[in-house]
C-alpha cells in the first residue's frame, strides 16, 4: 500500500517549488496547496504529485488539503501587505500558520514542518519578524512536536536577491544599506529544500529547531561585490543611511506593489547568521553549496 501524499502548502513559491521537486525525487506522493495551484512543468508520468486550490486564510479549503496527508511542509511565505486583499503578515504567517497546525493536529498527521526564518522575536521593530515569531508560538501550542525550519536569506536560479543584485551592479552607482555591514549567511534554496525533505520524513529527529545558513557568511557590501565580479561589472558602491532607506520606503509604500519596505530595511539592519547551538546542516548529513560555486548558473553566467 503506498503511502499518502506530503501536502505543501505555499508550494508554488521559491522554496515551495524547490521542495516539491526534492520530494517527487525522493519517491514521495506530493499534494501542492496553494492559493493559485499549477503542476510543475518537469513533472513525468508516473510521478505522484497532485495541487489542489487552497488558501491558508480559509479553515475549509486547509483541511481539505491535509485530508489523506501523512505529513505537511509550511512554507508560505508573504513579504509585502496586500491589507485590502486581507493579506497580512498577521493573517498569514501568525494565524495561517496556527490553523494549519491545529488541523493537521485533529488530522492525525504529527510530521509537520514550518518553514520560518531567522531572527524571529516577538520584540522586533519589523511587523513581519514579529508575526513570524507569533506563527511559531501558534504552531508549537498545536503541535508542540512539530519542528521549526528557519533559513536565512536563500539564493537560488531564479530568486529575487541574486536577480535584483545582478540589475543593481549593471548602474554605475550601487547604493549600500548603511555601510554594507550586514552579515548574511546565504543559503542555496535546494539544500534548504532537501533540509525540509528530510525533517518530513519518517525517521524521527530528537531535535525541533533548526536554523540553515550556508557554509559562507559575507557582509552585503561583499555579496554586491561577489555578484558584480561574477558579470564583470565594477560599480561604485555607495554608502547610504539606514534613515535615507526608511524614507524612500516610506515614500513608496503607497505603491500597491513596492519595491522597498520598512520592513526589509528594518531586516538589512541585523546579521542574518544561524545559530550554532540549533540544529543544522550537519545533523542532517547535507552539505550545503556556496555561493561561490553556485553563482555561475545562478546568474547565467553575465
Amino acid at each position: 500500500m503506498q503511502e499518502g501524499p506530503t501536502t505543501v502548502f505555499g508550494g508554488t513559491g521559491f522554496l515551495g517549488r524547490a521542495i516539491v521537486r526534492e520530494l517527487v525525487e525522493a519517491g514521495r506522493a506530493v499534494r501542492i496547496a496553494a492559493r493559485h495551484p499549477r503542476l510543475p512543468d518537469w513533472r513525468e508520468p508516473g510521478d505522484r504529485i497532485e495541487s489542489v486550490a487552497c488558501d491558508i486564510r480559509d479553515e475549509s479549503q486547509v483541511a481539505a488539503a491535509l485530508e489523506g496527508s501523512v505529513a505537511a511542509i509550511n512554507a508560505v511565505g508573504l513579504y509585502v501587505e496586500r491589507r485590502r486583499a486581507g493579506l497580512t503578515f498577521t493573517t498569514i504567517h501568525a494565524e495561517g500558520a496556527g490553523r494549519l497546525a491545529r488541523l493537521a493536529r485533529e488530522a492525525g498527521i504529527v510530521r509537520l514542518v514550518h518553514v520560518s526564518g531567522i531572527g524571529t522575536s516577538a520584540d522586533s521593530p519589523s511587523a513581519y519578524v514579529r508575526a513570524r515569531a507569533a506563527g511559531e508560538d501558534a504552531v508549537l501550542e498545536a503541535m508542540p512536536k512539530a519542528i521549526l525550519l528557519r533559513p536565512s536569506v536563500l539564493f537560488g536560479p531564479d530568486d529575487a536577491l541574486l536577480a535584483n543584485l545582478a540589475q543593481l551592479v549593471r548602474l554605475p552607482l550601487v547604493p549600500l544599506f548603511g555601510r554594507g555591514a550586514t552579515r548574511l549567511q546565504p543559503v542555496h534554496v535546494d539544500d534548504v529544500a532537501r533540509a525540509a525533505v528530510r525533517l518530513s520524513g519518517s525517521r524521527p529527529v530528537t531535535r525541533r529547531l533548526f536554523e540553515l545558513g550556508g557554509p559562507e557568511i559575507l557582509s552585503y557590501r561583499e555579496l554586491v561585490q561577489r555578484v558584480a565580479a561574477q558579470l564583470e561589472r565594477h560599480p561604485r558602491l555607495v554608502p547610504l543611511p539606514f534613515l535615507a532607506w526608511r524614507l524612500a520606503a516610506a515614500l513608496l509604500s503607497p505603491l500597491p506593489s513596492p519595491p522597498l519596505t520598512r520592513d526589509q530595511v528594518l531586516l538589512m539592519q541585523r546579521d542574518n547568521l544561524a545559530d550554532p547551538d540549533a540544529g543544522g546542516f550537519a545533523d542532517l548529513g547535507i552539505v550545503p553549496r556556496t555561493l561561490h560555486d553556485s553563482l555561475p548558473r545562478c546568474l547565467g553566467g553575465g
